[in-house]
């Protein structure tokens, strides 16, 4: 089935073809029909599936053939799409100007890390489609320099992420401010409890589509455990970019800290490697992203900040330097290769300390993942398991924020309005972290000094809605604890609000 039989307009379908799409992915094939019936919709497909085109493009539809509710000379805010991250972000709404490009509407973008002014002058002269990060979205209405009373759509894209990073408060403040009547449209990787109960407060009789089975990692993605000791993993990692001439390798780890020591050890070693994370500033996270996305840059050292913020068409290789926390974090890491009907490879260095997180990763995705002993690298069988955090304390400083998932202090639950931990989070009221070059490596950041933010109101959850009787990236599909911004190309930041 092509994308002709979707029922969209000749402009969009130009778009589509000029962009060399022509067959629909599954949840764009359920997910088009569905959101231009102009109902909500619950929407979960595995990452790298292209659910990016499967809103984007009937939202397009829907603006451009629905003239605004009250006409004007200033252009209303009509769709709304609420990301977790800024690379996110400024992926969605390239999409959104990519598809869009035939059609007279205007989209931006906004999000912390950057100047607001921009933001606020591409608002002033109007714009149909705001995609935004919560927090900064949250400081544009409280300085009163977004309307949002006429808004038609709202898309909650990565919602399982956003829950994960704390941001259900920020969320339920969003919502308290918005029109009741609007079409509401939910996008997840995974679907949790958590994310079935904030779709039954949001949506009204929504559509279900779930196009794999929950938690599940695409079929083309070669995954693959090479057991190691701990000490070892630096060095076994290099053994294995020298040895196969790997280019273009994604390594996760799991702190910042981590991340820093680990890509200025490969510099060491002659192998070209960045890190990115939320304590780089946005300036660094644009180069380094952009090297990598051009290949200049032959390893890019990651935090899950960039596990749903990254899209690079034919991604080769996936490294979990460190296993997530988090068993889910492992489906959304991994799916950066094997996106879009692509191979991959994705290869996880074990140590003895992290087998119950392998036992879990492995009971999410039902399935054992193939182990291979690397000759010159076996693990010491009489090694004994350290506690993760401890270890970390006593090598590299207390892990961000001392708690056991993720790199957030506020992790897990909402944090207070106005303080630090937010600001970082979405970039506001942070100065960019100092960043110093080391032999084509980033060598350590200092936290970014902060300043004071302007007081949010307390957070409340919005009254329940009355229920009415009826809750790619360019096509192919699409960290923790920020959110920043890059082009597919990485040339632009997204500040411009464009």
């Amino acid at each position: 089935m092509s994308f002709d039989s979707l029922g969209l307009s000749e402009p969009l379908l130009r778009a589509v073809n000029e962009l060399g799409y022509t067959n629909p992915t599954p949840i764009q094939l359920q997910a088009i029909p569905a959101v231009l019936k102009g109902g909500d919709l619950l929407a979960g497909a595995q990452t790298g599936t292209g659910k990016t085109a499967g809103f984007t493009l009937p939202i397009l539809q829907r603006l451009s053939q629905l003239a605004p509710a009250a006409a004007g000379s200033k252009r209303p805010v009509r769709a709304l799409i609420l990301t977790p991250t800024r690379e996110l972000a400024a992926q969605v709404e390239e999409s959104v100007r990519a598809y869009g490009k035939y059609l007279k509407l205007r989209s931006t973008v906004m999000f912390g890390g950057v100047g607001i002014n921009p933001q606020i002058d591409a608002l002033r002269r109007g714009v149909d489609i705001v995609v935004a990060t919560p927090g900064r979205l949250l400081d544009h209405m409280q300085q009163k320099t977004i309307d949002v009373s006429q808004l038609e759509i709202l898309v909650l894209d990565e919602a399982d992420r956003m829950l994960d990073m704390g941001f259900i408060h920020d969320i339920k403040r969003v919502l308290a401010r918005l029109p009741q009547k609007r079409q509401n449209l939910l996008f997840s990787a995974t679907f949790s409890d958590e994310i079935k109960a904030l779709a039954d407060s949001l949506l009204d009789s929504p559509a279900l589509i779930e196009v794999a089975r929950r938690n599940t990692t695409a079929e083309r993605i070669e995954q693959k455990i090479h057991p190691v000791d701990r000490d070892r993993k630096r060095e076994l990692l290099t053994h294995l970019i020298r040895q196969h001439d790997w280019f273009q390798v994604l390594v996760f780890t799991r702190t910042k800290h981590g991340a820093n020591r680990l890509a200025e050890q490969l510099a060491k070693d002659g192998i070209s490697a960045l890190a990115i994370h939320g304590n780089k500033s946005q300036s660094a996270r644009t180069r380094a992203l952009a090297e990598f996305k051009d290949q200049t840059l032959q390893v890019l050292v990651a935090t899950d900040i960039a596990a749903r913020g990254i899209d690079i068409d034919q991604l080769p290789h996936v490294v979990n330097f460190d296993l997530p926390n988090v068993p889910e974090d492992y489906v959304h890491r991994i799916g950066r290769t094997g996106r879009a009907g692509a191979d991959g490879e994705a290869v996880s260095l074990v140590c003895v300390d992290e087998l119950q997180l392998l036992k879990d990763i492995e009971r999410l995705i039902k399935r054992p993942i193939p182990q291979e002993v690397i000759a010159g690298f076996e693990p010491d069988p009489n090694a004994k398991p350290e506690p993760i955090q401890r270890r970390s304390q006593g090598r590299g400083g207390p892990r961000e924020g001392g708690r056991p998932h993720g790199e957030s202090q506020n992790q897990g639950r909402a944090p207070k309005a106005g303080s630090g931990a937010q600001a970082q989070r979405d970039g506001r009221g942070a100065k960019p972290a100092a960043v110093k070059a080391n032999g084509g490596a980033n060598a350590g950041v200092k936290p970014a000094p902060r300043r004071p933010e302007a007081a949010h109101a307390p957070g409340h959850a919005p009254a329940p809605r009355a229920k009415a009787g009826n809750p790619g990236a360019l096509l192919g599909g699409k960290s923790r604890s920020d959110n920043g911004g890059v082009r597919r190309d990485g040339i632009r930041t997204g500040g411009r609000g464009r």
